[in-house]
């Protein structure tokens, strides 16, 4: 690909996981403010929860997620208490009233908790919300936490999806980054977990750290896909030191540059395009029978905090320290520092310390980049039929962007406004086009490949 095409298109661009994004979340959203939308939610409501679980046993200097490391298990079970006082709060203010679809536990590691304290949070979670029958439950999952018990306590819990990072195989690489983690490893745990009757695998791989190569993508893609996961993502490592202080440990030195990143999404892509998967949006993959594959095709692929998801929910209710939910009304976010979460929680109140209520204008442009995101174009019409007039002045700017195009990323086609075969790699900085709150605040991002 052309180097003055990447140079220009790589600028750092937030991931649009959602829309204002976080940077932009702002104290005027109390727990005040987070409890009269709870309890505003219709009854019969959809919902999702997001689980997280700040804790890990080994920090892994890659990571950017809200978490810490712990070799003691004191605090995870003060955190746990705490959890179960907000499960509480927040049921007693909308929980009869909605119908949980999904729950996803994330972390940090929720699979550092004890077999018994799995068991536990997934069986308090059902007595104060009503699940639907047929409701998904995914799971993050380090191999190197897993035990017999663990395995048999997430079958307890009902886990219908697994969730593993493999990062990289290549064991330079995983030293690099802390996560040594090996194939025999993860291949034990994807058995494990299918022989105990879970339908669906995700496995995510990172491009875009220190001593990749194209042949170490390679190799680890080929034994990934020996695997056969359900799903695959593939994300460019997001370095952030500033943000994520461990991330300091990684030598800036040996990062790829943005066309070498380019590069090696290029090549593990086509191996997996090549052994049957399908292209989810910019960064997922999926057997063609798969969930995530039918939205994808059926245009109701949608994006959240946890990537891609065929998550229709009405609401989705984060629980635990810094978890962000998404209502009608606007996003939330609790408190991340878990000693001040938990303070909170304890006296039972709501830990929210900050979020952003949702204007129109907002809804129209998260739903355009959401699209942009997800199927690489939106339509005019059905543009004008959510949002009426005001629709038109983002028209406006999808036609003087394509009008303006001289790479042949964004174009015009009857209807639509699409994101070319050339411009898909680019999709984040076209999708920041549309974003009215870019370059307002401080936040920095990652590179855009």
């Amino acid at each position: 690909m052309d180097g003055t095409l990447v140079e220009r298109y790589a600028a750092p661009v937030p991931r649009y996981t959602s829309y204002p994004t976080a940077p932009h979340f702002n104290a005027a959203i109390s727990a005040t403010t987070y409890g009269s939308w709870l309890r505003a939610l219709p009854k019969g409501s959809a919902a999702s929860l997001y689980v997280h679980i700040p804790y890990c046993d080994r920090l892994c200097w890659f990571c950017a997620c809200h978490t810490k490391q712990t070799r003691r298990y004191d605090p995870v079970a003060r955190y746990l208490t705490a959890l179960n006082a907000e499960i509480a709060t927040v049921a007693a203010l909308c929980g009869s009233r909605l119908n949980i679809k999904a729950v996803h536990f994330g972390g940090g590691s929720p699979t550092m908790l004890t077999a018994d304290d799995l068991i536990l949070l997934g069986c308090r979670l059902r007595e104060k919300f009503s699940f639907a029958r047929d409701a998904e439950i995914s799971v993050e999952i380090d191999p190197n936490d897993m035990d017999e018990p663990r395995f048999d306590a997430l079958a307890a819990i009902g886990m219908t999806r697994a969730s593993l990072g493999v990062q990289d195989f290549d064991e330079r690489v995983q030293k690099t980054i802390n996560r040594e983690q090996s194939f025999e490893q993860t291949k034990a745990v994807v058995d494990a977990v299918r022989a105990r009757g879970v339908r669906s695998v995700n496995l995510d791989m990172l491009y875009g750290l220190p001593h990749q190569t194209l042949d170490s993508i390679a190799a680890t893609t080929e034994k990934l896909l020996s695997l056969r996961p359900d799903r695959i993502a593939l994300f460019g490592y997001a370095h952030v030191p500033w943000l994520k202080k461990h991330q300091t440990m990684i030598d800036d030195a040996l990062l790829p540059d943005a066309a070498a990143r380019l590069e090696q999404s290029a090549a593990a892509m086509r191996l997996i395009l090549e052994a049957g998967y399908e292209a989810v949006g910019m960064d997922h993959f999926a057997l063609p029978g798969d969930s995530l594959a039918v939205a994808a095709r059926a245009g109701t692929l949608r994006r959240n905090f946890q990537g891609y998801t065929t998550d229709q929910a009405d609401a989705l209710i984060g629980l635990g320290a810094s978890s962000i939910g998404l209502l009608p009304h606007g996003y939330v976010q609790n408190m991340p520092a878990t000693g001040e979460y938990e303070r909170r929680v304890l006296a039972g109140g709501l830990a929210t310390v900050r979020g952003f209520a949702l204007s129109n204008a907002d809804r129209m442009r998260g739903w355009v980049i959401e699209r942009l995101m997800c199927d690489f174009a939106f339509s005019r019409c059905e543009l004008l039929s959510r949002f009426g007039e005001a629709a038109r002045a983002v028209i406006a700017e999808a036609e003087l962007l394509a009008a303006g195009d001289r790479d042949g990323v964004f174009a015009r086609s009857g209807n639509r406004f699409v994101v070319t075969e050339r411009g898909k790699p680019f999709v984040r900085s076209i999708a920041a086009h549309f974003d009215a709150y870019l370059g307002q605040g401080t936040a920095r991002h990652s590179v855009a490949v």
